[in-house]
């Protein structure tokens, strides 16, 4: 029990420990309020913000419609990245001919920085949902393409070959032999194409959307918010680690029913 109760704690020491720098440096003024906000003044805006009612304050009640503009956009543009990359990444890791058909093109897209797509999403795509369902897509997919690719590549011909000896078809084997030999380098690609998508939801959300929470940090930027800044960035970080979490659940009901079928 005691044992069980250090690893339950071992998440909330680092941010136990930021939390009280933070609280300390605040209090003895080490740290100047037009930085950094008291933790106390933070912690009652991100009340209003979350469960205040309208009218309150300028950002009192929004959380949300954020929150929901947000991850429609976050789930719109990820689907897009795994619904490509995965298949994409599977084919490059054991066709040679699509490997070389892909990797030149690829590996120089993603050498280009997602900000410089920016301009060019919202000539295309304009101010709002497109635009960032665009840069989320863009960010996303190479993450999730190597990684499925390596992956893939790493499966053994002998595992395939055995298979189809045994009567598994190239299209079964692919389900019973491939991708579980490749999963553990696709649910890597997979989290860390939703990591980077939320840091390119927030990018998309600067160009001037109502909506969204990264829209919020623009809006409170503009008028010298820290506090809403700071509550902002808490409830990305918030929001990131849940839907990575679901992520990884999501992915282990899908393998257990995908291995109680085959």
């Amino acid at each position: 029990m005691k044992k069980q109760r250090i690893h339950a704690a071992l998440p909330w020491i680092i941010p136990a420990a930021v939390l009280s720098g933070w609280f300390l440096a605040s209090e003895n003024g080490i740290i100047p309020g037009y930085l950094m906000p008291h933790p106390a003044e933070v912690a009652a805006t991100a009340y209003l913000y979350i469960f205040g009612e309208p009218g309150q304050s300028p950002y009192a009640a929004r959380f949300l419609p954020d929150a929901w503009a947000s991850l429609v956009r976050i789930g719109a543009g990820f689907s897009i990245a795994a619904s490509a990359g995965v298949p994409l990444g599977l084919m490059s890791g054991r066709l040679s001919l699509v490997h070389k058909l892909l990797s030149t093109t690829i590996n120089g897209l993603r050498a280009v920085p997602g900000i410089t797509w920016l301009p060019l999403a919202m000539v295309w795509f304009g101010i709002g949902m497109k635009t960032t369902v665009f840069l989320v897509a863009m960010a996303a997919f190479f993450p999730v393409y190597l990684n499925t690719a390596s992956g893939a590549a790493r499966v053994s011909p002998k595992l395939l070959q055995a298979g189809a000896m045994m009567g598994v078809g190239r299209l079964r084997g692919i389900f019973v032999i491939l991708i579980p030999g490749a999963i553990p380098d696709i649910i890597t690609g997979l989290r860390l194409g939703l990591g980077i998508s939320w840091a390119y939801l927030v990018l998309g959300e600067l160009t001037g959307v109502s909506r969204g929470l990264g829209a919020v940090i623009m809006d409170a930027r503009m008028i010298g918010r820290i506090d809403v800044i700071v509550v902002g960035i808490i409830i990305i970080a918030g929001m990131g680690r849940i839907s990575d979490l679901m992520l990884k659940q999501a992915l282990k009901l899908t393998l257990k029913s995908a291995a109680r079928i085959t």
